[in-house]
């Protein structure tokens, strides 16, 4: 397993959290199965990492500077962003392989404590802590990092400069929030062209840049992305969000219609054009255009790993579906059920659609002329 060397660490903790005077402790928290039948490979290799994370952070806190760190372990909570229990365990030496043994391997300590006396969290975790952790840092005032589903395969993502990442994400931001709109044109092998213009009128861009300067603040890692909701028609203006967006699906190129913001139909063939016919059928909120993000990890070399918390990042995407988590207006109750929400990313890289190409990102101001952002599916503003 590839691993990050102590220097490495003591670099990622500088640059994702800036040193503020008061800080003392850092965590690495970590979810422990209750099950042992629910465990798996991916897993107990996060758990074994986030060991060598602590161990390794504690030769190396002086250089941060800290005071202490923890491996904090806890039993799972059994599904993304539900609550954390009322109390963890600091474990000393090795973690148990099943939620059981905790007791007997580390103190017992209630996480509002913990909260209250460690500074920095770094949450390579099985089941998201990303909610709870932002609730709590807003409460407690500590920063944390939350890494779900981490895996080797990212590890390149860790070692890259944050203080850069941050300054492409802020440039980003600052043009996404002057824009009124984003016009992009696409491009696939056979020679179409498919514009699309993107309504960003009455919204603010997200920036996740991998650092947390802020006390109170948690959010992914790795990151490297801004991103907007498009204007959604909310207001008595429709959205003006509309054009042709090309989606490889399962080898092959199905191209949605889309008006007021919304995918209302879509040519194409074979299983996955098929597949996306049905689900706009079932589900309308599916075609929702839910964001425009803009990733800019491809730019220090990164690959695609096949796991959304890292591929998203490098590169443009669009995302179908569920918004409000963003601050748009489409949620849960615009399913037929539970079990149909969907937020899902269209990534256009080489790597993961090679037969679409960014042909052009153009974004008009209304107060300057228009700014050529993207050519050929590269950045022209860094």
């Amino acid at each position: 397993m590839s691993r990050l060397t102590t220097r490495d660490l003591v670099d990622l903790v500088r640059s994702v959290f800036p040193p503020h005077p008061g800080d003392r402790a850092l965590g690495v928290l970590v979810d422990v199965p209750r099950q042992p039948g629910l465990d798996n490979a991916a897993w107990k290799l996060r758990r074994s990492m986030a060991g060598e994370w602590a161990s390794a952070l504690r030769e190396g806190g002086s250089l941060i500077p800290l005071e202490a760190v923890h491996l904090v372990a806890y039993p799972d909570v059994g599904s993304n962003n539900a609550d954390l229990p009322a109390e963890a365990f600091l474990v000393a030496g090795e973690l148990p392989p099943e939620a059981a043994g905790l007791a007997s391997a580390g103190e017992k300590r209630t996480f509002k404590s913990l909260f209250e006396s460690i500074q920095i969290f770094l949450a390579p975790t099985e089941f998201s802590a990303t909610a709870p952790l932002k609730n709590a840092a807003r409460t407690h005032g500590f920063r944390a990092a939350t890494m779900p589903g981490f895996s080797a395969t990212m590890l390149p993502a860790l070692r890259i400069d944050y203080g850069e990442v941050g300054r492409r994400v802020a440039l980003l931001k600052q043009r996404l929030d002057r824009a009124e709109s984003a016009e992009a044109v696409f491009e696939t092998d056979q020679g179409r062209l498919c514009p699309m213009l993107f309504d960003l009128r009455w919204r603010s861009a997200h920036e996740s840049g991998g650092r947390f300067p802020d006390q109170g603040t948690a959010g992914n890692l790795p990151s490297g992305e801004t991103y907007i909701v498009p204007y959604e028609g909310e207001r008595a203006e429709p959205s003006r969000t509309k054009g042709t967006l090309p989606v490889q699906i399962d080898g092959g190129i199905v191209l949605f219609k889309i008006e007021a913001n919304k995918a209302v139909s879509a040519e194409g063939q074979g299983p996955g054009f098929e597949a996306e016919i049905d689900h706009l059928r079932r589900e309308p909120a599916y075609g929702n255009m839910a964001e425009l993000g803009f990733g800019v990890l491809g730019d220090f070399g990164l690959e695609p790993v096949g796991e959304i918390l890292l591929d998203e990042k490098l590169g443009l995407h669009v995302a179908f579906g569920r918004s409000d988590h963003f601050g748009g207006r489409v949620g849960p109750g615009d399913f037929s059920s539970p079990g149909e929400v969907i937020h899902l990313d269209r990534i256009y890289i080489p790597a993961t659609q090679p037969r679409v190409m960014v042909r052009s990102v153009v974004f008009h101001y209304p107060d300057a002329p228009p700014e050529p952002i993207m050519e050929n599916g590269r950045y022209l503003i860094f």
